[in-house]
């Protein structure tokens, strides 16, 4: 059964984490609140500033950047997956690529998931597991290319 308002609820919602609009709608109807009492807190958190998909895209983004969990598409996708619009998530990105450079990324995640990883001296198996690990993160294979060259030697990478 469910207490208090939408808005009451929805603030609560919030105090947890920030969402984004689609979220915190779908939160409140699985609360079996109604359409128009769901529309109306929306728009008052809008008008408060506690609800803002630009907000929530740039912080949801800059996580998962820095805690590895994905990049590019990857993370594109996990916006909308989310409910942000396409234009909003490409400027939050946008506006972190100069803070999280795709190289120093990429060279994290090696290291974080991969420590010790010596391309030169792996096995095929072993590097074939590193690029199919950071292609399923959002990077593209060029830069994990790139970066395993830097690392050590690229040789039989590509077949």
């Amino acid at each position: 059964m469910q207490r208090g308002s939408a808005f009451d609820c929805s603030l609560r919602v919030l105090a947890l984490r920030d969402h984004s609009r689609a979220e915190l709608r779908r939160k409140l109807k699985e609360k079996g609140y109604q359409e128009q009492e769901i529309e109306q807190s929306v728009v008052r958190l809008e008008e408060l500033g506690y609800l803002d998909d630009a907000r929530f895209a740039r912080l949801f983004a800059a996580s998962a950047l820095r805690n590895g969990r994905s990049y590019g598409a990857m993370l594109k996708l996990e916006l909308a997956r989310r409910g942000v619009a396409p234009e909003i998530a490409a400027l939050a990105l946008a506006e972190l690529a100069d803070e999280f450079g795709e190289e120093e990324l990429l060279a994290r995640a090696i290291a974080r998931r991969f420590a010790g990883f010596d391309p030169a001296q792996a096995t095929e198996k072993e590097r074939r597991r590193v690029v199919s690990y950071l292609q399923r993160k959002g990077f593209p294979l060029a830069a994990i290319f790139a970066q395993l060259k830097r690392l050590g030697s690229d040789e039989g990478l590509i077949d």
